[in-house]
């Protein structure tokens, strides 16, 4: 904890808070700490308890991700307010943990937004990686009832779930552009030179696009 505060960086945590986080430590420094102490999965947990965010973003990079249980990545998700620990958590920990479909379900259906937004983010990974049993009409049907009245968060990956139906998968492209185009979510996002619009028929056409092409 001392190591982190001395990474204490405020010009890095004006910039940081403008996002939601509050930490200010460098990422890149944070993942050379993660890589001299490697994994030591006890070590994760005390780091996690502090509650601080530096603290837990550290704890993530050198935890097993495989080694805790459902109700454990339960209660850690809903500690997790603040974005850059809840996505950490999301993508590098749940997604591999044998625990991630469970959740899936349990977290989709949960009340809270913040906490439906992680069910959205790994039906999102099973989109494109495993759609395997799932209806993909019937999330569309949800998104389109659902996506333009949602809290940011939940919208935001609520989008994403729409996005990547209409990448991986033609035979939903037509309608996952319709939705796009009607709901018109995130059509106005500040999108910086080079970088793809979130804005779901933007953002689908040209994925497409550059498969077709390489």
């Amino acid at each position: 904890m001392a190591e982190l505060a001395a990474l204490e960086d405020p010009k890095a945590r004006e910039v940081n808070e403008r996002h939601g986080d509050d930490h200010g430590v460098n990422l890149g420094k944070l993942r050379a700490i993660a890589k001299r102490l490697r994994t030591q999965q006890e070590l994760a947990r005390q780091l996690w308890q502090t509650g601080d965010t530096a603290a837990r973003l550290l704890a993530i990079l050198v935890c097993r991700p495989k080694a805790f249980e459902r109700d454990e990545l339960d209660v850690m998700l809903r500690e997790a307010r603040t974005p850059k620990v809840h996505d950490w958590l999301v993508n590098n920990v749940v997604k591999k943990n044998p625990h991630a479909e469970e959740l899936r379900l349990a977290w989709s259906a949960d009340p809270d937004p913040v906490v439906a937004s992680a069910g959205w983010a790994l039906t999102t990974e099973r989109v494109a990686r495993r759609p395997e049993g799932l209806d993909l009409a019937a999330l569309l049907d949800v998104i389109e009832a659902e996506m333009r009245d949602a809290p940011d968060r939940l919208q935001w990956a609520m989008n994403n779930c729409l996005a990547q139906i209409g990448i991986e998968h033609p035979e939903h492209r037509a309608r996952a552009i319709d939705i796009g185009e009607r709901l018109a979510v995130l059509k106005d996002y500040p999108t910086s030179p080079g970088c793809t619009s979130p804005y779901a028929p933007i953002w689908i056409t040209e994925m497409v696009r550059r498969r077709q092409d390489s």
